[in-house]
């Protein structure tokens, strides 16, 4: 009864925008790798030449996010984190509309990575804003459903890219991404950025003083199994299943439909278990083990049908299903001035990791059998993770109300005394 009344308290406009926001984000971000054969066969393109240039404009869109990633970032720090939600949305709301145009890779490529810088923005500032809104008990509930409704969105784009044609999947997205503008007016900025004063705010520089780098890389460390998983494992599922001689046929969209709906539920499980543990480290240690076991058993064990890899999809994207767990954790390493920069880059960093992985992995299984391609891939992104897992400090009860200096972390109570 207690956990049900704590979820209702945190259910408010600004959890549910935010988590509706994340929902249009997570569609458009996966609705390429839904419509990708199919919308670059209708461009011209050979099959060969489809998994290549797929990869091409895959990681242009990574490169969106992660150059995204640093401009929103700086600006939710500078101009607050609803300046950084309205910017965003109407960016990449316009280039998935343009993305409908496309003629050629090129117009293609340029479109996604349009669409990447705009949708940089869109996550980081709603989890802050939610993590700044809510009580330190509670703003894990908080997150959990953001990130929970966000991954609708991945199950959403698996619907609807198989459904429709996909041109008119772009123009959806872009439609429900103007439709959410408008929701946005009901949002209230953060308190505690509003009242911060402190004049190093939106310097990211500060990042690489007082030992804040490593803890910064540790971070994006930990969430690159995740987009391991989605980047390669699912997008890439009929290549793997031809090279794994798996018995029936294994399209990308259905691999990233229970893919999705597996991170769905990992999402909403990583965040409870975490509440359950008061710990965001043990939830995210528990997911990375059991999630690189199934990776083996997906590489490595023969005889698979098209059936078993849609299981393995499922299960594999609920171990990996921790990316609330993972921004949340984010967010509370560091000071409310450099919040924003941090919560923003971080997931965007970790998504645009998968355009050198996917890379890696193009590159590498036109040297060795493509199911060791991933698994050197995998082997190496979760080992990272659970490295990185081992450096960081756990936050649970951390309070948020606090900024970053070039000498250290000083609390709102010691920034007073100092002013």
């Amino acid at each position: 009864m207690k956990f049900l009344r704590d979820l209702r308290s945190v259910l408010n406009v600004t959890v549910l925008v935010a988590g509706l926001g994340y929902f249009v984000d997570l569609f458009d971000i996966t609705l390429f790798g839904v419509v990708r054969s199919a919308s670059l066969k209708e461009l011209g393109l050979t099959d060969a030449e489809v998994t290549n240039q797929g990869a091409f404009i895959y990681n242009c869109q990574m490169v969106g996010l992660m150059l995204g990633g640093l401009i929103w970032g700086v600006l939710a720090d500078k101009r607050g984190r609803l300046s950084v939600m309205f910017g965003s949305i109407l960016l990449y709301s316009f280039a998935n509309i343009a993305n409908a145009f496309a003629w050629d890779v090129t117009s293609y490529a340029a479109c996604r990575f349009l669409g990447g810088v705009g949708l940089a923005g869109e996550l980081g500032a709603a989890i802050t804003l939610v993590a700044e809104s809510l009580p330190k008990e509670k703003r894990g509930l908080g997150t959990t459903v953001v990130a929970t409704l966000g991954m609708l969105g991945i199950v959403a784009a698996s619907f609807v890219g198989q459904l429709l044609p996909w041109k008119t999947a772009y123009l959806t997205g872009g439609a429900m991404g103007l439709a959410l503008l408008f929701a946005r007016f009901k949002v209230s900025e953060s308190e505690l950025f509003a009242k911060k004063t402190h004049p190093s705010a939106a310097n990211p520089l500060l990042l690489l003083q007082g030992g804040r780098l490593p803890k910064y890389l540790w971070c994006i460390l930990i969430g690159v199994p995740i987009y391991f998983t989605t980047g390669v494992l699912f997008t890439f599922a009929p290549e793997l299943a031809k090279g794994l001689n798996v018995q029936g046929t294994v399209t990308a969209g259905n691999a990233i439909l229970y893919g999705s709906i597996g991170l769905t539920l990992g999402d909403l499980l990583a965040g409870l278990v975490s509440q359950w543990l008061k710990s965001r480290k043990r939830a995210v240690a528990l997911n990375l083990f059991v999630g690189f076991g199934l990776v083996l058993v997906y590489g490595l064990v023969p005889g698979l049908t098209s059936t078993a890899i849609y299981v393995l999809s499922f299960l594999i994207g609920i171990t990996v299903g921790y990316w609330a767990v993972l921004v949340t954790m984010a967010a509370e390493q560091f000071g409310t001035n450099i919040r924003g920069t941090v919560a923003t880059t971080v997931p965007n960093f970790v998504r645009g990791s998968a355009a050198l992985v996917v890379f890696g992995f193009t590159q590498l299984k036109d040297h060795i059998s493509v199911a060791n391609a991933a698994l050197t891939f995998g082997t190496l992104c979760f080992g990272l993770a659970l490295l990185a897992l081992t450096r960081i400090e756990e936050t649970f009860h951390r309070d948020l109300d606090y900024e970053e200096t070039a000498a250290g972390a000083r609390d709102a109570k010691t920034q007073a005394v100092l002013e």
